[in-house]
């Protein structure tokens, strides 16, 4: 984790489909949709000033998980975090089926 990882609870409305979802310190996207927003600079800090919308780009498999890129709609910015356990398993499947496509 970041050595400047700040953990805040927070509950959000998700900018993309609207789903309420419920935040645990560690929840920086959409468990339904998988969209997030870039707000950070560090994980946490809501220091960012871009405010759009990250698309998830591509899926990894990865020792312990899948870990998801995201990509801001807005600014271009990448970046990439660890799948949740409630995180819409078949939208990251088809993740993992379009990369091996591309």
């Amino acid at each position: 984790m970041a050595e400047d990882f700040r953990r805040k609870r927070e509950d959000f409305v998700c900018k993309n489909c609207g789903a309420r979802v419920q935040g645990t310190g560690y929840t920086d996207h959409c468990s339904v949709c998988l969209w997030s927003r870039h707000v950070d600079i560090n994980p946490g800090d809501r220091k960012a000033t871009c405010k759009g919308m990250m698309e998830p780009i591509s899926v990894e498999s990865e020792p312990g998980g899948y870990v998801i890129t995201f990509r801001c709609v807005k600014c271009g910015h990448k970046k990439r975090n660890v799948a949740s356990q409630d995180d819409n398993f078949e939208l990251i499947l088809e993740l993992v089926e379009k990369g091996k496509r591309e």
